[in-house]
């Protein structure tokens, strides 16, 4: 496709376009096919205006230019009950925050309605494209492209006296851990076990705006006594946090035995999460359990494992299978970094951007 006509015009997540959302999506695809794009200003004429999901809802779905506008979301804000109190005032806390210029009391309502001006939706799961498709015809499932933060792959999986399992992730999903904390400290009892953490330090409650949160308050308040917060005194501690760090981050979750994504399954946004960090995990070579969403079980069955678990004693079953098995564990990680390459290879990554144009510029 031709870009070099086209004025292109951006809201990013941060102005600074270093967002990891930014540089995971649309920048990503931007610099790949060389294509010029500016900051969007809403008053100004363009061909296309790409949408992040931190645009102002509120305005952009106002907007009555020439431009087609892609919209990209990515959590499943449709998919949260009517009467859900945090649904409720999240409209509220973005006009507050100053995210949104006009008071959209019903947050629901507003992505609905950006919907429907879109010409184009981006979202990240079946699920989310169903729902969306009630709102906009024209909808694509497209990921992260985080290929270009794996600086190690995994190649022995042998285990010494330690098992050590791994997780990386933004710091307020560190709650997840406490679904899974029972098996976990079971499995203690029998295995020398160590849990490696990779995440900000400190976190900001309220749209990550407001009153900062110690990640160690939240290790504390989950696992209490198994964690501690001082070990060079010869002390061992059951987790062991990393500050999030692009240079090291595949180096740490390769120079562990297992990957674990533990998510709380009654919460609706949690539930709606895709495979992205899955498919982080699996290209780094490394065999990964995970809660049973619907975007997790999809593409375990279409990959052939059965790594997926419900509850307690699922986790504990196949945790201790894992932890037992090293051949196991190679061949779970063997299968699943094919299974990425292959199906989300950067080629593949390109190839549903450009359909995703060539649907709104109808070349």
């Amino acid at each position: 496709m031709d870009f070099s006509r086209l004025r292109i015009g951006f809201v990013p997540m941060s102005d600074a376009q270093m967002h990891p959302f930014d540089l995971r999506n649309f920048v990503y695809y931007a610099r790949k096919r060389n294509i010029k794009f500016e900051i969007a200003k809403f008053n100004e004429e363009y061909d296309v205006i790409v949408l992040s999901p931190r645009a102002d809802l509120s305005v952009w779905s106002r907007y009555q230019g020439k431009a087609k506008l892609i919209y990209l979301t990515v959590d499943s804000y449709l998919a949260i009950p009517p009467f859900d109190i945090k649904g409720i005032l999240r409209g509220l806390a973005k006009y507050v925050a100053g995210e949104h210029k006009n008071l959209k009391l019903n947050y629901s309502l507003a992505v609905r309605q950006m919907c429907s001006r879109a010409d184009t939706v981006v979202c990240t799961t079946l699920e989310q494209k169903e729902d969306i498709q009630n709102y906009c015809k024209n909808v694509h499932i497209i990921l992260d492209f985080n290929s270009q933060i794996i600086r190690q792959e995994k190649l022995d999986y042998k285990v010494g006296k330690c098992i050590n399992l791994v997780w990386e992730g933004q710091a307020e999903n560190i709650q997840g851990f406490a679904q899974i904390k029972k098996p976990l400290l079971e499995l203690r009892k029998k295995y020398h076990i160590a849990l490696h953490i990779i995440t900000d330090l400190e976190r900001r409650k309220y749209m990550n705006k407001y009153r900062e949160v110690s990640v160690l308050d939240d290790l504390r308040r989950i696992f209490g006594s198994a964690y501690l917060s001082n070990t060079a005194s010869g002390n061992g501690s059951f987790v062991y946090l990393y500050q999030w760090n692009l240079e090291m981050l595949s180096r740490i979750v390769t120079g562990a035995d297992i990957a674990i994504i533990p998510l709380n399954l009654a919460d609706p946004l949690m539930r709606g999460k895709p495979e992205n960090k899955l498919i982080l995990f699996w290209r780094m070579g490394m065999p990964v359990i995970v809660s049973s969403t619907p975007a997790y079980r999809r593409v375990m069955v279409q990959c052939g494992l059965d790594l997926c678990c419900r509850d307690d004693s699922q986790w504990l079953a196949k945790l201790e299978e894992l932890i037992a098995d090293s051949a196991k564990r190679e061949f779970v990680a063997i299968k699943g970094k094919a299974f990425a390459d292959q199906y989300y290879s950067e080629e593949e990554y390109l190839k549903q951007w450009d359909c995703l144009f060539q649907s709104v510029l109808g070349k």
